[in-house]
């Protein structure tokens, strides 16, 4: 882009002077200018260009796809490989919304005049770490990491081994630094998660793939220790790369074995995601449908609950759902046509990985003194 000269005005509204007759460029630029948008002054374009290249953590103000703008704040930045070495461009957060819309923008979606730099020394740190290359950044990575942690598991009691699983439960109040660590990963892949410094009152049980360099964390579920309500878990979580192997649905069903163990009934804390209801539902269709396939004669949901440690409602609401259950001379009767059984069975998919109750090794918490 060529330079342009515009006239401007003094701060006593009167214009400078120069020479009228200047020659104008070929392509109306000038024209098109005088007849837009006043020119930026000589002060708005310097502050302009002293924000140029914008630092990470700045916070501004975005033109998103709905051609509205919208405040973000610079999460990273890189350069454009084919653009002038000042050119870059900018990852951002739309700090209204959730970081499933976060992206890439260029610099001509920015509105500079509402630059506002919120750059703290963490941020500064790593503006600093984006100068060194990759191999230089794991480098000074794995000696922070060889020096600092020689940890091969989770700082907790194993209570489950059955080939290369292992289960490890960790107490929050004895592990805080772990606990708060856990919630922090968690908040990477679950939006409404809100928890990350009162661990004290909850027990963490860590699911992990063993080999001969150490036990390798796949996923965890949360509890609180004391539940008035019952609640049996409280978040739960399967890192993306074992997603969609059995883990999750194993990490609910080793929930229901700890209730069976402390001779309660248990659910998962309210309110549920979407996705935590349909693994739920899975489970608990899977469940109680293997029972009455197998079972001859009469059950009661009362005699279902104790059974499978499912609180009763969470029953009742996946019967009637599935049609299995009727209100007759007022009490619920489950009608289960061994047919319409096999038809839910296979709807509700395969079961995932079973826990092995024989090798768990485990007494309820009690609190100590």
């Amino acid at each position: 882009m060529g330079s342009m000269e515009a006239r401007t005005t003094s701060e006593n509204g009167s214009a400078p002077k120069g020479n009228e007759n200047q020659q104008q460029p070929e392509d109306g630029s000038q024209d098109r200018v005088l007849a837009g948008n006043p020119p930026e002054n000589d002060a708005s374009g310097k502050r302009k260009a002293g924000v140029l290249p914008l630092e990470v953590g700045t916070r501004v103000m975005c033109r998103w796809r709905d051609g509205k703008f919208h405040p973000v704040k610079v999460i990273e930045r890189r350069k454009i490989p084919c653009g002038v070495p000042s050119d870059y461009e900018y990852y951002v957060h739309y700090t209204e919304y959730n970081r499933r819309l976060d992206e890439w923008v260029k610099l001509e979606q920015l509105d500079l005049d509402s630059v506002e730099t919120d750059v703290d020394e963490k941020v500064e740190d790593k503006a600093t770490s984006l100068k060194m290359t990759r191999h230089q950044k794991r480098k000074i990575d794995e000696t922070h990491v060889e020096r600092k942690c020689d940890l091969k598991h989770p700082p907790g009691d194993e209570i489950y081994r059955n080939g290369t699983l292992s289960m490890f439960e960790v107490d929050g109040k004895k592990n805080k630094v772990y606990g708060q660590n856990l919630c922090y990963l968690a908040k990477l892949f679950l939006d409404h998660k809100t928890l990350y410094y009162d661990v004290d009152l909850f027990l963490f049980y860590v699911l992990c793939e063993c080999d001969d360099r150490g036990c390798h964390m796949v996923g965890y579920f949360s509890k609180e220790k004391h539940s008035e309500e019952s609640y049996n878990l409280a978040c739960i979580l399967t890192l993306p790369p074992y997603q969609r192997k059995g883990y999750g649905k194993f990490l609910i069903a080793f929930s229901y074995e700890l209730s069976k163990k402390e001779g309660k009934v248990g659910t998962p804390e309210r309110p549920l995601s979407d996705l935590g209801l349909v693994s739920y539902r899975g489970y608990w269709t899977r469940v109680l449908l293997d029972i009455l396939k197998k079972h001859k004669g009469n059950i009661s949901i009362k005699e279902l609950s104790d059974m499978t440690a499912i609180k009763a409602e969470d029953i009742l609401t996946t019967l009637q759902g599935l049609d299995l259950i009727q209100y007759r001379k007022g009490q619920h009767v489950i009608c289960a046509d061994p047919k319409v059984l096999d038809r839910h069975l296979k709807a509700a998919g395969r079961g995932g990985l079973e826990v092995d109750v024989s090798k768990l090794i485990w007494t309820p918490y009690k609190e100590q003194g």
